[in-house]
């Protein structure tokens, strides 16, 4: 396998290590050759780790091209949620007591190189932070007040690393890049009663309230005990067995800090923490199916290199996607260069990688629903009135804002359209998933790939009836087993 270091600037890199390749972020973002590479193992030292970042990104598209990052986007969600790494921390709070019992000041800084630090008697504790959030560089604060608790927690660049640290840090690092295998943080697996998240504002839910109280009604029937909880119920979260998540779900919503905190604590979920991760972003979603060889519009990642030559391959008319965007929020049309140019300018400056589609359009789009790897209801929704999505939120009637939508037996389903929803649903493993696809003169391309999709009642459930919700719940029970 081999093996790449990423960093921001390789001719500032400190280090001489052994048969690893360094290479510049934008490199690893942008040169076709990597996304060629199958077997990687990426060490992302990027200094800025913020989302939608080329750090970021670096993770992001490593995973999305079959490589193993260091860290992963888990990683790196985590450590932006102070509360969530108490909570993992409080699993070895022991072993932080005892190494800092020591301490006579009130305020300590232990900074994690490669899992290590300089001093020997932190070296446990510093592998404990290092297992559970796989950052090269890390820097926690802790202070005291009765014990010792954390304070902040802060990934830092090899350029904040003190002089008089770095020959112990060339040593952990050639320790840690020799290594052939690596830990990851283990996830418990346990049983019973069924939270469903619910967000009263949220302004496109997937589940529609008669749809949320069949799933009370039937999951009581399959003696689980079902109760709807809101964002402000974080904790409580540890007093139910499964978590079914019914918001919308962002990266930087409380849905994620949900799913990760139920994942850390054993929690069944739907989704997991991962599947938000990549469905959530188009950018993943784009590398991943083309990695797999899964038919979509014409597709280019646009950044502010390439920008200029976007649309001598893509044409015009073209849809821009905001990598995070959801249920049409986020995604644009742009009719002329003119308004690809605003487009792009206002949306490269969100985020450093965006989406650039072929316009496809259709009368409507296939949603194949989809858990665990079986399909279990089938849609055609149609576009908005008068519109080129299925959702037009600037209608200025509330009942044009969606399309009508049609739902029939799996049976009456294309057999490639159902091949090609179940492929597409592998890619990101077991869970919930809607499968979006078009068939444009007989040629099918994957549109989206949705985690959270709707189950809405007289919608989803129209052809099925209470087996959709079924479906559903025996995939808890099957977790909770």
């Amino acid at each position: 396998m081999k093996k790449y270091i990423v960093v921001n600037q390789p001719e500032k890199w400190k280090f001489t290590i052994e048969n690893i390749t360094v290479i510049s972020s934008q490199e690893y973002l942008t040169n076709p050759k990597y996304f060629l590479v199958k077997k990687a193992r990426i060490f992302n030292l990027c200094k800025d780790y913020s989302y939608q970042s080329k750090g970021y990104y670096v993770s992001l598209l490593a995973e999305a091209r079959g490589h193993l990052p260091i860290p992963t986007v888990k990683n790196l969600v985590d450590l932006k949620n102070l509360k969530f790494v108490r909570l993992v921390s409080d699993e070895f709070d022991d072993v932080i007591q005892q190494s800092l019992k020591t301490i006579k000041s009130q305020e300590f800084t232990l900074s994690i190189y490669f899992g290590q630090n300089v001093a020997q008697k932190y070296k446990e504790v510093s592998s404990l932070f290092y297992k559970h959030f796989q950052v090269p560089f890390l820097r926690v604060k802790f202070n005291f007040n009765t014990k010792w608790n954390i304070q902040s927690v802060k990934v830092i660049a090899e350029s904040e690393i003190p002089d008089e640290h770095m020959s112990s840090v060339h040593e952990f690092a050639n320790q840690y890049f020799s290594k052939k295998r690596y830990d990851t943080p283990k996830v418990l697996n346990s049983d019973f009663d069924l939270a469903i998240l619910v967000n009263p504002n949220d302004p496109a839910p997937p589940s529609n309230p008669k749809a949320l109280k069949r799933f009370v009604e039937i999951a009581e029937k399959m003696n689980i005990y079902a109760e709807i909880i809101y964002p402000k119920d974080l904790p409580r979260l540890r007093s139910f067995d499964a978590l079914f998540i019914r918001q919308s779900t962002e990266v930087n919503n409380e849905a994620y800090a949900f799913a990760r905190e139920a994942q850390q604590e054993g929690i069944a979920i739907i989704d997991y923490p991962d599947a938000i991760l990549k469905c959530c972003n188009k950018v993943f979603m784009a590398e991943a199916l083309e990695n797999a060889n899964i038919n979509t519009p014409k597709t280019i990642i646009v950044h502010k290199e390439n920008r200029n030559s976007v649309l001598k391959h893509i044409g015009l008319p073209c849809v821009l996607k905001a990598p995070d965007s959801t249920f049409s929020f986020g995604v644009k049309k742009a009719k002329t260069e003119e308004e690809y140019n605003t487009l792009v300018n206002s949306m490269l400056k969100e985020s450093d990688l965006i989406i650039a589609q072929a316009f496809c359009p259709s009368d409507y789009d296939w949603r194949i629903g989809i858990i665990d790897d079986k399909p279990f209801f089938a849609c055609k929704y149609y576009m908005a009135k008068g519109h080129w999505q299925i959702y037009n939120w600037n209608a200025a009637k509330k009942d044009d804002q969606d399309g009508n939508a049609d739902c029939l037996p799996i049976e009456k389903v294309p057999k490639k359209v159902l091949s090609m929803a179940l492929k597409s649903a592998k890619l990101m493993g077991k869970g919930l998933y809607g499968i979006d696809i078009k068939v444009i003169d007989n040629v099918l391309m994957v549109i989206e790939i949705n985690d959270n999709p709707n189950i809405d009642f007289g919608v989803e459930d129209r052809y099925y009836g209470d087996a959709v919700y079924m479906d559903v719940l025996n995939a808890f029970k099957k977790r909770l087993e």
